[in-house]
């Protein structure tokens, strides 16, 4: 009787701790992680800044190795490209096999692309110093965003904000680093952004840590989901055509933000006769306030929903991007810093919108909104360079004002509504994506 009476005592508490434990482990999972959120986003901010050297570099290219707008076309067109075709298939493959130590392996390449681009003599030696750029960038944001996405815990919006602002804010530094370092040191001083490659190792190999971690927790939530999952995934023709758009709309999205970033600086030496270094303020303001538009739109989003944000974003700006070119200097200082913080409030938003389109894929849907639509928008540094020496710069900046009224397609998009509709109906069939 004792033995069994003991037997017993022991089998109730362990049941008592095991349920405490699983408890403990659904509030971590709710648990929004700052700490890790704020080093992936310092580390987004490393990452991007190395990437911003490139198109900051242009003013500096075309004077010391002679090279035309179509030439520095297809410098901004190999860095984007390569980025942005490998997201998808890193998203892709890591979804199904997560691989935590690629994120400093990935940043590797950009340190050793970054000293090429320094002792670049040529056209050549650049285009593969991009290329190994571009593949660290590869690398990197389908698993940062990853990394976003399992330290968010309930605050999702939020979460992809701190990541997305992270990249937006080295993205806007490409100013600063051609007044404060390339006007001065030329293309040599490139090398100063070896030992912030470095850095972001260090950084990553921590971050590496804590998600090689997380991959238990993840593998068992996915026995888990796979019991209610069937094998042969049907995706329905909405979502198929939902996704289609919002890469076609953030593509032309990119397209913008790829012509102001790259050739407005020409505009403002050609049109205000600015020097490289105070043409580069436009762009700083531009890139800027983006990153504030970055961080706000998440919020704003979670308020006003997903699709609503991903509209005004094109929509609200359109007569002020028309308007643009046709105004003096500091009138355009104000008009550009308004603009990038309404255009790119909806950078983190589109992401979250689009892995709540096919939940379970967040690398993929990562790489085809971060990497391949807003990537493939670097197709338009080619056909906006090739245009400028063809018809004039003055000319190319008008056309480009227009693109923001492809927003109007954001009409056809589905409702946050109806995409939550979509998506439990789904999980009632068993054939939501794996």
């Amino acid at each position: 009787y004792a033995i069994i009476k003991n037997h017993y005592e022991y089998s109730r508490k362990k049941r008592e701790i095991l349920s405490k434990q699983s408890a403990v482990s659904m509030q971590s999972q709710n648990k929004t992680a700052y700490s890790i959120l704020f080093i992936i986003g310092l580390t987004h901010l490393l990452n991007d800044s190395l990437q911003a050297v490139v198109p900051a570099m242009f003013p500096i290219l075309e004077r010391s190795l002679g090279l035309t707008f179509t030439q520095l076309g297809l410098i901004a067109f190999t860095l984007n490209m390569v980025a942005s075709v490998m997201q998808p298939v890193v998203g892709m493959y890591t979804d199904r096999r997560p691989m935590p130590y690629a994120l400093p392996i990935g940043l590797l390449f950009s340190m050793v692309g970054m000293l090429g681009l320094a002792l670049a003599p040529n056209l050549v030696v650049i285009l593969v110093s991009v290329v190994l750029i571009g593949l660290g960038s590869a690398v990197f944001h389908p698993e940062g965003s990853r990394v976003a996405y399992l330290a968010a815990g309930d605050r999702r919006g939020l979460a992809q904000s701190i990541y997305q602002v992270g990249g937006n804010s080295g993205q806007a530094l490409a100013p600063v680093i051609t007044a404060l370092v390339l006007v001065p040191l030329g293309q040599f001083g490139a090398i100063w952004f070896v030992p912030i490659a470095f850095l972001a190792v260090l950084f990553l190999v921590y971050i590496s840590r804590w998600y090689a971690q997380q991959i238990n927790v993840v593998k068992e939530n996915a026995k888990a989901e796979k019991k209610k999952t069937t094998r042969n995934v049907k995706i329905p023709k909405v979502i198929r055509n939902a996704v289609l758009l919002l890469i076609f709309v953030v593509f032309a999205r990119s397209l913008y933000h790829s012509a102001i970033s790259n050739y407005y600086v020409f505009y403002a030496m050609q049109e205000y006769g600015f020097s490289i270094a105070e043409s580069q303020t436009f762009i700083f303001i531009f890139l800027l306030t983006g990153a504030i538009g970055t961080f706000i739109g998440g919020p704003l989003a979670d308020r006003f929903g997903r699709k609503a944000i991903i509209m005004a974003s094109l929509l609200v700006p359109a007569p002020l991007t028309i308007l643009l070119p046709y105004v003096g200097p500091y009138v355009a200082m104000v008009l550009i810093g308004i603009i990038g913080v309404l255009i790119l409030s909806s950078f983190s938003v589109a992401v979250v919108y689009g892995q709540e389109m096919v939940p379970g894929k967040i690398g993929t849907m990562s790489g085809l909104i971060v990497g391949l639509a807003f990537g493939m928008g670097a197709i338009g540094s080619v056909f906006f360079g090739s245009l400028i020496d063809a018809i004039g710069l003055t000319e190319t900046m008008i056309i480009v004002s227009f693109l923001p009224l492809i927003g109007l397609t954001t009409f056809f998009l589905p409702s946050d509504e109806k995409l939550r509709e979509i998506n439990r109906k789904l999980g009632q069939t068993g054939t939501v994506p794996e």
